[in-house]
């Protein structure tokens, strides 16, 4: 029989060159990574993230996909609506006398339909010519035509109806339940209220935003941005296309995170401590708190001189989570589009596998009796 202490010394002394490294894991020690700092020829810096650090880096250059779009603030329309060529118009025109130019004998209404205004802004009424309508509200249209019907027939009378065409309508394109071309009632329509004619955002889109094409531009803006400026709804203009699509920023998660993946940004400003809960926190017994690693690089621009930003192009922020500095500051630390963000695992993990393989290995052998 096999004595216990002699079995334990060999067993240790066949571990002893797996002492010198790490053993097989799924994600780095935080050691392995920094290690490299001190190393003349290494091509990254180190930052330590805390409350001194954070105003400087705030200043930093961007990185990542940056959308920087401009949005145009809300004002105030009049609830009328405007003629625009392409409009058409429905008129009526009433004369009560029997002998009139414009109806027969019997017939106190004529009605002229779908009245198309030209690309001149102008419309066409019998015995009377092109009269020009562009840019007037429906009520001064129909008195401007009433009078030049007046000319010709002192007793008639005229109603007008307005169906908008496409210089009075706006493009909901994506991102609602209901997209297509809707008519703008009068000058006083916003985004939100077009957005709501079109059933609302569509369900699952993360931080959704809104893109407004107007006259060959871009403008933008977050829908939670939004909602919680109403001086941001914009008034349309006829010919706007409006669309609304899913944020496509996203950072990366490695390591002893919750889940190893690509992560949408689902707010306009995402924190590393924001990261972590989207990323479903850091591995119980695995993860070093004392390790989270956020690894960035930077254009070759930001490493120019006079230029406040980084020593070198590739970065590694880390963070301290045990302690309070090192969690308010990870409360405060802005993930950048493209950023990894890396849980290393905990040293201790390397001692527990050799206790829990020695146990094993003795188990086995207590049972098949060669050791006493």
């Amino acid at each position: 029989m096999i004595k216990l202490p002699f079995l334990a010394a060999a067993f240790f002394a066949l571990l002893l060159p797996a002492a010198c490294s790490r053993l097989p894991g799924g994600a780095p020690a935080s050691e392995e990574i920094l290690k490299e700092v001190s190393d003349p020829q290494t091509d990254f810096a180190l930052y330590a993230v805390n409350r001194a650090f954070l105003p400087s880096v705030a200043h930093w250059p961007p990185t990542g996909k940056q959308e920087r779009l401009s949005w145009i603030g809300a004002s105030q329309g009049p609830k009328t609506q405007i003629i625009q060529p392409g409009d058409q118009l429905t008129l009526r025109i009433w004369d009560s006398n029997d002998s009139s130019l414009l109806s027969s004998v019997g017939q106190k209404m004529v009605q002229l339909q779908d009245v198309r205004v030209s690309a001149n802004g102008e419309v066409f009424l019998p015995y009377v010519g092109n009269v020009n309508v562009n840019g007037m509200s429906p009520e001064f249209a129909r008195e401007k035509l009433q009078t030049a019907l007046e000319a010709i027939v002192p007793s008639a009378q005229l109603q007008l109806d307005m169906r908008e065409g496409r210089n009075n309508s706006v493009d909901l394109v994506s991102g609602v339940a209901r997209p297509g071309t809707y008519p703008m009632p009068d000058r006083n329509y916003s985004v939100m209220g077009l957005i709501a004619a079109g059933g609302g955002i569509s369900a699952g889109l993360n931080n959704p935003q809104i893109r407004l094409m107007r006259d060959g531009r871009i403008f933008g803006t977050s829908v939670d941005s939004l909602l919680n400026a109403p001086q941001k709804d914009t008034l349309l203009l006829g010919g706007d296309r409006v669309f609304v699509e899913e944020d496509e920023r996203y950072f990366l998660s490695f390591g002893a995170t919750g889940r190893e993946a690509l992560h949408i940004f689902t707010k306009d400003e995402v924190s590393a401590m924001d990261a972590l809960s989207i990323t479903g926190g850091i591995q119980d017994g695995r993860a070093d708190p004392k390790g989270l690693l956020i690894l960035r690089e930077y254009p070759t621009s930001a490493v120019a001189p006079g230029v406040r930003g980084p020593r070198h192009t590739r970065v590694i922020f880390s963070l301290d989570l045990t302690s309070a500095d090192g969690l308010f500051s990870a409360r405060n630390f802005q993930i950048n589009p493209g950023d990894l963000v890396m849980a290393t695992e905990s040293p201790i993990n390397d001692a527990l596998t050799v206790a829990n393989l020695f146990g094993n290995v003795f188990g086995i052998f207590s049972r098949i009796g060669i050791i006493d």
